[in-house]
C-alpha cells in the first residue's frame, strides 16, 4: 500500500502548524514517513503534550506529606495510613461524547478506570461531572440520554460504584458537551506500579483486547475545535467493552502479584504510540516494536493505523523475561491477548517495523520531552461591572424557579441509572454532599466529590478557580471527612485566543492559591482545550475532584433533619447576588462579580465543623442557590417543612462563601463553641411541619417536592 504524500493539507489535518512541521524536519533531518507524521501528531497534540498549559501547570502545589506520587504518572497516589494508598484521577472525554454519546462516555469511564488499575489499585469508586447545552436545544436530550446510559452501562457492568458527580446545563455547551470521568482505587502503599521502563533488552508486552481501527486519530481530534464536518469524525470515537476490561483488571492485578512487571502503562490517548514513548522516555531507553506481532481484530491494518488506534481495554508492559511463562499463563486463563511485540533498546530510538519495512525510526526522547511548549499570550479577564438593581421576585417564586430548572432539580433520573452499591462498601450514595465508600476490612472510609461553578470562573477566573476548590473542600467537610488531595479537569476553549488563555491562567492561579491554603495538593489531572464549535467557546469549566478521609465511620455526618431541629448557619451572609443561580435561572442574567473566597475563613469554618460534629445531625455546604436552596434540599430530603426567619432575596439567595447549614437539636452548644473560636454561628430557622416558609411567604412542601423531583425528567424527555 503506497503511503500518501506529505503535503501542507495533510500536515494541517494532523493538527500540526507549519512551524511545528519545520521543527520536526530539524529534529529528524528529513521528511517524515506517513506513520512518523502520525506519531508526531499524536505526541505533539494538546491532549498528550500539554503544550499550551505546561508552563502554568508547573505552578500548582503538588506535594505534601500525604502525597506518594503527584502528577506525571497515570494517576495520583495519596497515603491513607496503615500502609494503604488511594489512587485517583479525573479525565475528559468531551469531544468523543458529543460525536457518539454512548460510546464516548462509556470509553471515558473505561479509560479512567485503566489509569487507576494500571498502577496496581483495585477501583472502588467512580464519579462523573457532566455539562450539557440548553434543555431546549435539539441535541441536548439525545446527548443526556446517551451519555448517562454510557456512563452507567460501562461502570455497572465493570462493577465499580458510581458515588457522585454533577450535571449542569448552559447554552455555551450546545455545541460541545463536557464529560469528565473520575475513578479512585485502593492499593498497598509499597505495591504501586509505575510506567518507567528499565533494563535493556527487556520484552515489551501487549496485553488485553485486540487492536482495531476504532479511535484512530482520536487524540488529535480531541485537540481541535468542532465545525460542520463533525459527522466525519465519528470513526475517531473508540468502542468499549466493560466485560473485557473487568477481565483485564483481574489479570493485571494477578500479574502484578506475580512479580513479573517491570513497568506498565495503559493504552489510552494515541494508543500504542503514547504508551510506548512514555515508558521509554521516563526510563531513558529506546523502544523497538514489531507490528506483525500486535494482536489485530481487523485485516490489512497499516502501521499508521496500529500505532494510532485507540481500541480500548489494552495495556503495554515491560516484563521480567524469566517470568514470561507465568505472565502468559495468567492472560491465557483470563482469555486475553498476551503478545511480545518488541523490546527495550539502549539507543534513543523509537523503531517501528512492519513486515520487513521500517515504518518509523525517530529519536524517542524528542517525541515526549521535546514537544513544543508555548507561552501563549494572555489577557486578564476585565473586572466585572458592579451588579445593579435586579428585578423584583417573591422568595417562594425564586425557589420554584431554581428547583424547577434542570441544573438544580433533583438528579435521581441520572443516578438511578448507575449502580452505586456494587461492592457493598458504599456508605453514602449520589445525592449527598459527597459519596462515601468504606475502606474494605478497616474502620476507615473515603469521601469523594467534584465541583466547579463555571459562571464564576468566566466572570472572575481567579476567584472562580479558588471557589471550585473551596466548594469541594466544603462538600467533603459536610460529611465529616478531612480533605486529602485533589485532581483537576481543566476544560476551556481555544488557548490561541488571549482572552481564553487569560481565563486559564487566572483559574490556575486561583486553584493554586486554594489547594495550598486548604492543604489539598493537586496530584493528577487533565487539560481539555479547544472546546469550541464554530468559534464559540464553552464557559471555562475547571472541574475539581477531591478526596477526603474519615479515620472512623463514627466521624461521618450523615443524618437528616428531624422535626424541631434548629436551622443553624455557620459563616457570614452579606447577600452576594453577582453571578448567582437566582440571576441566571430566574432572569437569564449573568452579571456582577463572582463571590470573594476567604480561604482562611474556609479553613477555620471547615475545622469548626469537623471539631463539633457531635452536635451536628445533618450538614450541607452553601453554594449555588444560597441559604434558600440548601435549606429546602435538606428539609425535602427528610420529608419535612422548614421555616427561615429571613424573607429578603439577598439573604435567602446570596452566594457568599465559607458557609454551612446545620440541623441540630443543641444550637446553644454550637453558638457557644463558635464564640470561643471566633466562628460566626447563628440560628436562622427551624425544621418541621409540612410547609416551606421564607419570612412571610409559604408554600406546601408536597407541591414544591413534586416540582423538584420531576423537573429534570421533564426537561430531558
Amino acid at each position: 500500500m503506497t503511503e500518501p504524500a506529505i503535503t501542507p493539507d495533510l500536515i494541517a489535518s494532523h493538527g500540526l502548524k507549519p512551524d511545528e512541521y519545520q521543527r520536526i524536519l530539524g529534529i529528524i533531518g528529513r521528511e517524515p514517513t506517513f506513520t512518523e507524521l502520525g506519531i508526531f501528531s499524536a505526541m505533539w497534540n494538546e491532549h498528550c503534550s500539554y503544550k499550551s498549559s505546561k508552563k502554568w501547570l508547573r505552578t500548582l502545589p503538588t506535594t505534601g506529606p500525604q502525597v506518594i506520587c503527584g502528577p506525571g504518572e497515570n494517576a495520583g497516589v495519596v497515603d491513607i495510613g496503615d500502609g494503604q494508598a488511594v489512587i485517583f484521577k479525573m479525565e475528559s472525554h468531551n469531544h468523543p461524547s458529543y460525536i457518539e454519546p454512548y460510546q464516548g462516555a462509556a470509553t471515558g469511564v473505561g479509560g479512567i478506570l485503566r489509569d487507576v488499575f494500571t498502577m496496581g489499585a483495585r477501583p472502588i469508586a467512580a464519579m462523573n461531572a457532566l455539562s450539557f447545552g440548553e434543555p431546549s436545544h435539539p441535541k441536548t436530550s439525545h446527548l443526556v440520554k446517551g451519555v448517562v446510559e454510557g456512563v452507567g452501562g460501562y461502570g455497572n457492568a465493570f462493577g465499580v460504584p458510581t458515588v457522585g458527580g454533577e450535571v449542569r446545563f448552559h447554552r455555551s455547551y450546545n455545541g460541545n458537551c463536557l464529560v469528565n470521568a473520575f475513578a479512585a482505587g485502593l492499593a498497598d502503599a509499597d505495591k504501586i506500579f509505575y510506567s518507567v521502563a528499565s533494563g535493556v533488552g527487556m520484552p515489551v508486552v501487549y496485553l488485553g483486547a485486540k487492536t482495531g481501527r476504532d479511535g484512530v486519530g482520536g487524540a488529535t481530534m480531541a485537540s481541535a475545535e468542532f465545525d460542520d464536518t463533525i459527522e466525519e469524525k465519528r470513526p475517531t470515537v473508540q468502542v468499549g467493552d466493560p466485560f473485557t476490561e473487568k477481565r483485564l483488571l483481574e489479570a493485571c492485578l494477578e500479574l502484578m502479584a506475580s512479580g513479573a512487571v517491570i513497568s506498565i502503562q495503559d493504552m489510552g490517548a494515541a494508543g500504542l504510540t503514547c504508551s510506548a514513548v512514555e515508558m521509554g522516555d521516563k526510563g531513558g531507553l529506546g523502544i523497538k516494536l514489531q507490528l506483525d506481532d500486535v494482536p489485530q481484530r481487523e485485516t490489512g491494518m497499516t502501521a499508521y493505523e496500529m500505532m494510532l488506534s485507540e481500541s480500548q481495554e489494552r495495556m503495554l508492559m515491560v516484563l521480567k523475561p524469566e517470568l514470561e511463562d507465568v505472565a502468559r499463563a495468567i492472560f491465557v486463563k483470563w482469555d486475553l491477548d498476551f503478545a511480545i511485540v518488541g523490546e527495550t533498546i539502549p539507543e534513543d530510538r523509537f523503531l517501528i517495523l512492519h513486515g520487513d519495512a521500517i515504518k518509523a525510526d525517530l529519536p524517542l526522547s524528542k517525541l515526549s520531552s521535546s514537544a513544543p511548549e508555548y507561552d501563549r499570550p494572555w489577557v486578564e479577564t476585565p473586572t466585572a461591572a458592579p451588579l445593579g438593581d435586579i428585578p423584583a421576585i417573591g422568595a417562594i417564586a425564586g425557589l420554584r424557579a431554581l428547583i424547577g430548572s434542570p441544573s438544580y432539580a433533583h438528579k435521581a433520573w441520572v443516578w438511578e441509572q448507575y449502580d452505586s452499591m456494587v461492592g457493598a462498601d458504599t456508605v453514602m450514595a449520589p445525592g449527598a454532599a459527597a459519596g462515601v465508600v468504606r475502606v474494605h476490612g478497616t474502620g476507615k472510609a473515603l469521601a469523594f466529590t467534584s465541583d466547579v461553578t463555571p459562571r464564576y470562573v468566566k466572570a472572575n477566573p481567579f476567584e472562580g478557580g479558588k471557589q471550585a476548590v473551596a466548594e469541594a473542600y466544603r462538600n467533603l467537610t459536610a460529611v465529616g471527612a478531612t480533605p486529602l488531595a485533589t485532581t483537576d479537569n481543566l476544560n476551556f476553549g481555544n488557548p490561541e485566543k488571549p482572552e481564553i488563555m487569560g481565563q486559564f491562567v487566572g483559574a490556575i492561579k486561583g486553584i493554586g492559591a486554594a489547594v495550598a491554603a486548604l492543604d489539598m495538593p493537586i496530584v493528577s489531572g487533565n487539560v481539555s482545550l479547544y472546546n469550541e464549535t464554530d468559534g464559540k467557546g464553552i464557559l471555562p469549566t475547571p472541574t475539581i475532584g477531591a478526596v477526603g478521609i474519615l479515620k472512623t465511620l463514627d466521624d461521618l455526618i450523615a443524618g437528616r433533619p428531624m422535626a424541631g431541629d434548629a436551622v443553624v448557619l455557620v459563616g457570614v451572609s452579606a447577600g452576594h447576588l453577582g453571578q448567582s443561580a437566582l440571576l441566571a435561572e430566574v432572569f437569564g442574567l449573568e452579571a456582577g462579580d463572582a463571590p470573594h473566597v476567604d480561604l482562611a475563613a474556609e479553613k477555620d469554618h471547615g475545622d469548626f465543623i469537623r471539631a463539633h460534629r457531635a452536635h451536628i445531625r445533618a450538614c450541607s455546604d452553601l453554594g449555588d442557590g444560597g441559604l434558600a436552596l440548601a435549606a429546602f434540599e435538606m428539609a425535602e430530603g427528610a420529608g419535612l417543612g422548614v421555616s427561615l426567619d429571613a424573607g429578603d432575596i439577598p439573604t435567602l439567595f446570596g452566594e457568599d462563601q465559607a458557609r454551612y447549614l446545620i440541623a441540630t437539636a443543641t444550637p446553644e452548644a454550637l453558638i457557644a463553641a463558635g464564640q470561643a473560636v471566633g466562628v460566626p454561628v447563628a440560628v436562622v430557622g427551624q425544621f418541621g411541619g409540612d410547609t416551606v416558609r421564607f419570612g412571610g411567604e409559604a408554600a406546601p412542601l408536597a407541591a414544591l417536592s413534586d416540582l423538584y423531583r420531576n423537573a429534570f425528567a421533564k426537561a430531558v424527555a
